[in-house]
């Protein structure tokens, strides 16, 4: 289960309906170790694509060294999709594959919709995708322009 700040999923969604109609693409990094995401930094899609994401190689080495010396790790990596749900494509695990960070959330918004952003989270190992529920924390009667889903359990999560 992905345990996140309301704040965090605010500033992913915020993110990705800035950047479309391409694909945004960010981490949330957290303290080594922890699992707990704390910090957001959002990035710049390479390809500039709506159908594709690509972290910039010079960003990500820097965004990596200053990880590096705060002790922290990407507890999630995220991206949008501009016209499809957000379930992770062929591409996507191949993305999260060459990423190395089998511990991270991989969370997609949906932002097709202009009103509600679909937000999933998925756990991406040799290339088998596991979706897992999501819990916002704190503030969430500030939390209704997206909605969870999770559809092992057919299960949409909206919130008030």
């Amino acid at each position: 289960m992905l345990r996140i700040a309301h704040e965090l999923v605010e500033a992913m969604v915020a993110h990705a309906r800035v950047d479309h109609p391409d694909e945004a693409c960010g981490i949330i990094a957290g303290p080594e170790g922890t699992g707990a995401p704390k910090r957001h930094i959002p990035m710049i899609n390479a390809a500039r694509s709506t159908t594709f994401y690509e972290f910039d190689s010079e960003e990500w080495k820097q965004v990596y060294d200053q990880m590096w010396e705060a002790d922290e790790e990407v507890v999630v990596a995220y991206h949008s999709h501009t016209a499809t749900e957000a379930y992770p494509s062929r591409s996507d695990s191949g993305i999260a594959s060459q990423l190395g960070e089998p511990q991270a959330h991989y969370v997609l918004i949906a932002t097709r919709d202009p009103e509600v952003a679909e937000v999933r989270s998925f756990r991406i190992a040799d290339g088998e995708v596991t979706e897992e529920p999501i819990e916002v924390l704190g503030a969430p009667e500030v939390v209704q322009s997206y909605k969870f889903a999770h559809t092992p359990d057919s299960t949409v999560y909206d919130c008030p």
